[in-house]
């Protein structure tokens, strides 16, 4: 029989927390990805169908739900 043994790591409070930020590169990835797709669509959505969804589905595996633009055009 095995034994886990864990050494308990007590959290350190006088370390300074880490300020998030947003990389302004990854937001404008996404801007021209949804650009993308809006452009196929209105131009010949049967045809672009194909890389509409080649589009989508990168944009839905790459991007977190969580990201937002940091400013609306």
């Amino acid at each position: 029989m095995a034994k886990v043994f864990t050494i308990p790591v007590p959290p350190d409070t006088q370390r300074a927390k880490r300020v998030r930020k947003s990389d302004s590169r990854y937001v404008e990835g996404q801007r021209l990805l949804v650009g993308a797709m809006r452009y196929l669509a209105q131009t010949d959505p049967s045809k672009n169908r194909p890389a509409i969804t080649l589009l989508s589905d990168h944009f839905r595996n790459n991007f977190r739900m969580s990201d937002r633009p940091q400013h609306q055009q």
